[in-house]
């Protein structure tokens, strides 16, 4: 396994991240299990753990907070989750990135996974109702009280990452350090905005969903059918149906990508995740599995290294910065979301005409 400092902080992470979004009752509600695979991981090498407190609703919290009961497991853990998706109940201000949110949630989180520190608070998406200022103020009093480490983003769009540094900077405050945005063979459209402006600024980047929501895994082929009545399938049903051509498109690049892992003599799953920590602004590369079997295969990976030929075999398969499809989850724009954002008043455009 090997290491790399996480942006400015001076902490050392692996290149593989162990994300537990499938730990809980989305993924293995098994806790031993899911237990044992992080045990698994952090024997292997692993020294990052990534999680959420939306995940089943809290639960992947508690299944880390079980398997880093163990003091030492958690002194030598790097330990990552994040804020803003609503947890534990309903009302308007159960969500969001405001002072009185984060500080509710941060100590949630902390009961949840069983200990006095967070080392990455990351903010889970953009809110647009709060202030950036008092987001970062709010952090920055959590790493003042010893509650958290450090603080980053996860998966917002690059002027709202240099917004914040300018904020930051004007006002004195301490400063995102990392970002986690979606990256794959198939997904490269940060690669045009976002990755160049975590490096801009100093910051670590840990990448989710290298494999493509399944795309990546060798399970989706072309000429195959595909079961869309289970799995993820089953779940997004429109992201798998090969009659769609959004999706004969991917199926198609797959394709591609398999031989080339032939050629190189590593499995795709392989390829795609060695492709993701190739890339200078990236720090770690998140991975999900749901079973032991699937941590055993991506650990295999550990010490593929693409070379210059196998990168620009990859370019012209899929161009550098573009999306073969938008990610599940990915930030979507609130003004492409909602017509009245854009689109003046009746009355106003009347008058106008």
């Amino acid at each position: 396994m090997r290491y790399r400092i996480l942006g400015g902080t001076g902490i050392d992470v692996s290149t593989y991240c162990l994300g537990t979004m499938m730990f809980g009752a989305v993924g293995n509600p098994d806790h031993q299990e899911s237990v044992r695979i992080i045990h698994a991981a952090l024997d292997q090498g692993i020294n990052f753990v990534d999680t959420a407190d939306m995940y089943s609703g809290g639960e992947s919290e508690e299944i880390v907070g079980k398997a880093l009961r163990d003091p030492r497991r958690r002194e030598a853990t790097v330990l990552a989750t994040k804020v803003y998706f609503p947890v534990g109940g309903e009302g308007p201000n159960r969500g969001g990135s405001s002072r009185r949110w984060i500080t509710l949630a941060v100590e949630n989180s902390l009961k949840r996974l069983g200990t006095e520190w967070i080392d990455l608070y990351q903010v889970h998406r953009p809110d647009h109702r709060t202030d950036i200022e008092e987001t970062l103020d709010v952090l920055g009093d959590l790493v003042t009280q010893g509650k958290i480490r450090a603080f980053g983003c996860s998966t917002f769009p690059a002027e709202e990452i240099a917004e914040a540094h300018a904020v930051a900077e004007r006002r004195g405050l301490r400063r995102f350090r990392s970002e986690q945005p979606p990256y794959s063979l198939l997904a490269r459209g940060v690669e045009a905005n976002v990755l160049p402006t975590a490096q801009k600024y100093g910051m670590g980047v840990l990448t989710w969903s290298p494999l493509a929501s399944g795309f990546l895994t060798g399970k989706y082929r072309k000429g195959q059918a595909i079961d869309l009545t289970s799995g993820r399938a089953a779940l997004t049903p429109h992201r798998f149906d090969p009659s769609l051509p959004v999706n004969a498109a991917k199926l198609d690049a797959v394709e591609e990508f398999v031989a080339l892992a032939d050629e190189i003599g590593c499995s795709l799953p392989e390829l795609a995740i060695a492709f993701a920590a190739a890339h200078p602004a990236v720090t770690s590369v998140i991975i999900g599995p749901r079973t032991m079997e699937q941590l055993e295969g991506l650990l295999k990976g550990a010490p593929v290294v693409l070379a210059d030929e196998a990168l620009d075999r990859i370019d012209a398969i899929v161009p550098p910065g573009t999306n073969l499809y938008q990610p599940d989850g990915a930030w979507r724009s609130p003004v492409l979301a909602d017509p009245a954002l854009r689109r003046r008043p009746l009355g106003e455009r009347a008058a106008a005409v």
